[in-house]
């Protein structure tokens, strides 16, 4: 029986609607952008930690291989971290909501070992990395990428109590809980000492419980704690302390000298790059003069030698990185994947509060504090940590482009009507 001009409309659209499409079908399982953003700013960090390097082997016995020392390692980071990120990609998202408490345990009971004597490596009176052969694992690092995972999974299964102002649901149910996790990984990571480190920890868990839902009541409290202890944590110390008073006249006599030493040269190097830079391998300052200068001072030369336009470079690849992420939670939220979505912008977060962090002491708007520059500074414990957790970003967004495609996570075709 032929159908009616109304019926077939409505048939007409249902099957437009069901339809996936053409476009959908024939894109990428990846966003080219996300990874060609990531490739530029892991071969900048290469090249940056070669010619900052170059000055630190540099005696009468430096053979070839110990001349080129940093870059070899800083190349073999890289590769582990591509190969902990497609490790890391392959696993579902389903599985890490279910992997979050047991990761998050693993990365504690990690930073209360590190403390042990015996166990961990003391360095310039810091305790932070567990010796592992040649290299040197660094706990703070897997807590980070452990906070993402669990903050966000708290913040989904417990969205109700953290949005409620009632004493029970909301603070003892809701807050107190993640607090005390969080002071956990905190205060083992301020006994290091590494204050950098706990504060991107708590950034990071503070901003996907803020995104999450939470109350702008315990928010502006939590903020207000948070300043409070940093307070604490400097004003206690005499020479966390020094570096703040150095900090605010950094080229006095009493500090340019003592505490006020790397802030001075950084900016010396920034200066001398003005526009457009001395030239790639023409550093002067990374010669001796700035301490650090292929780990947390590593901004500075690039400012010099690539100048003005080199610095607001990395600042563009950060943030165009950092956008990827959060559009890329957005888009999962979207589909009612909230882990997804705030575990993708939690590595934003996590790297894009690191990377300001590091510019702004580069530059002097900050104290110094040993944060370093995510992908582009030497380090091996955050080269692979870091993208092993932009691994997780790559996941949601392939997960995203199957359900986009008419599919399951599995591949398996979804059902078109319910």
């Amino acid at each position: 029986m032929a159908l009616s001009m109304r019926d077939r409309f409505v048939h007409e659209g249902e099957s437009r609607v069901n339809e996936v499409s053409p476009n959908r079908v024939k894109m990428r399982d990846y966003d080219l952008l996300l990874l060609s953003i990531i490739g530029v700013i892991v071969i900048l960090g290469l090249i940056m930690v070669y010619s900052s390097s170059i000055a630190l082997t540099d005696g009468p016995n430096s053979q070839v291989i110990k001349f080129n020392r940093y870059f070899v390692m800083q190349a073999a980071f890289i590769g582990i971290g591509f190969f902990g990120m497609f490790t890391v990609f392959n696993i579902n998202m389903d599985k890490w909501e279910e992997l979050a408490l047991p990761f998050y345990i693993v990365a504690a009971i990690l930073l209360l070992i590190v403390l042990f004597p015996f166990i961990g490596r003391e360095v310039n009176g810091a305790r932070r990395w567990i010796p592992l052969g040649p290299v040197n694992f660094q706990p703070s690092e897997l807590m980070k990428i452990a906070m993402v995972v669990y903050a966000a999974r708290y913040a989904v299964r417990h969205h109700e109590v953290i949005a409620s102002l009632k004493f029970m649901d909301g603070f003892v149910r809701g807050i107190l809980p993640i607090a005390g996790l969080m002071a956990l990984a905190v205060g083992l990571t301020v006994v290091e000492p590494d204050l950098g480190a706990a504060m991107v920890i708590a950034c990071i868990c503070i901003g996907l419980l803020f995104l999450g839902g939470l109350h702008s009541f315990y928010l502006s409290t939590v903020i207000i704690a948070g300043v409070a202890l940093v307070s604490v944590a400097v004003f206690g110390s005499s020479w966390r302390l020094r570096r703040l008073l150095a900090f605010m006249d950094p080229f006095s006599e009493e500090h340019a000298q003592s505490s006020g030493y790397q802030l001075v040269h950084s900016l010396i190097a920034i200066g001398r790059g003005e526009w457009s830079g001395v030239g790639l391998g023409f550093s002067i300052e990374k010669l001796h003069y700035l301490p650090e200068a292929h780990t947390d001072f590593i901004l500075a030369v690039i400012g010099e030698e690539l100048g003005f336009v080199g610095i607001t470079s990395v600042v563009i690849l950060y943030f165009v990185l950092v956008f990827k992420c959060f559009k890329i939670g957005r888009v999962a939220i979207a589909m009612d994947r909230f882990f997804s979505g705030l575990v993708a912008q939690g590595v934003g977060i996590w790297i894009g509060f690191q990377a300001l962090f590091n510019l702004c002491v580069c530059l002097g708007l900050l104290p110094t504090k040993g944060l370093t520059l995510p992908m582009i500074s030497y380090g091996g414990s955050a080269m692979v940590i870091t993208l092993s957790a932009l691994g997780l970003v790559f996941r949601v967004d392939y997960e995203n482009r199957q359900l986009m495609r008419g599919l399951s996570i599995s591949g398996v075709p979804t059902p078109r009507y319910m």
